[in-house]
């Protein structure tokens, strides 16, 4: 994933309103931050497959709903090391530092499920670099935002192509977590939450050349001080 642009083209590719660029005033309204855990995919899964097992209902899946699986693992990979490595840091507090701790236990809790799911056909997770975002407040919200933004319109990407239907229900159920994620990292930015009356999909090609852009995915992660996060995942 090198040779594209920089972590600067990534905020501006992402920013498709210009919302990111919109710091002088907070939004009017607030947002709920009730209920933000949500249902994880296990526990949709669980009622929409009607087996006996998540094993039972794995193996039904067919090749492409796994290769999309997949590919929406790695998204929740990147937000959920995101997260986990913001808190670990401690660099973050008040709102935004609640907002990390409940946001990133429901990333971890959507990894655990897509894996749970998946089980030898999970993807294994990368190494993450996040070159120091998540070590001071504004910065980390900046890219939660785009991050968050851009999960959002992965998982409507990828919903027409889902043959499964109860698959299709659980990436469903995610897909509107993400969104009030997104509503939610928008507040505390200082930026509206919904600005148009329609979001457009993502296609995977820019998905993967948007990632591609941060080099968050990285072969090995730099060598830090001993004050930093030293894993991201």
């Amino acid at each position: 994933m090198n040779g594209f642009p920089h972590f600067d083209q990534f905020l501006t590719v992402a920013d498709r309103d210009g919302a990111l660029a919109e710091t002088s005033s907070r939004a009017e309204a607030a947002l709920s931050r009730r209920g933000l855990l949500g249902v994880t995919l296990g526990a949709v899964g669980a009622i929409v497959f009607g087996k006996t097992s998540v094993a039972e209902a794995a193996a039904d899946l067919p090749a492409s709903d796994v290769d999309i699986l997949n590919y929406a693992l790695v998204l929740e990979y990147l937000q959920a090391s995101f997260y986990t490595e913001a808190e670990r840091s401690g660099a973050l507090s008040g709102a935004t530092a609640r907002a990390a701790r409940v946001v990133g236990a429901t990333e971890r809790a959507h990894v655990n499920a897509f894996r749970h799911l998946l089980g030898s056909r999970a993807v294994a997770r990368p190494t993450f670099d996040f070159q120091g975002v998540t070590e001071q407040q504004r910065p980390f919200l900046k890219t939660a935002v785009a991050l968050e933004d851009l999960a959002v319109e992965a998982y409507k990407g990828q919903a027409p192509k889902v043959r499964s239907n109860a698959v299709l229900a659980a990436a469903v159920g995610i897909h509107s977590v993400e969104a009030r994620h997104a509503a939610w990292m928008r507040e505390l930015f200082g930026i509206t939450p919904a600005v148009s009356a329609f979001d457009p999909p993502a296609s995977r090609a820019k998905i993967n050349r948007i990632v591609a852009s941060t080099h968050f995915i990285v072969s090995r992660p730099r060598m830090k001080a001993r004050n930093k996060p030293h894993f991201t995942g």
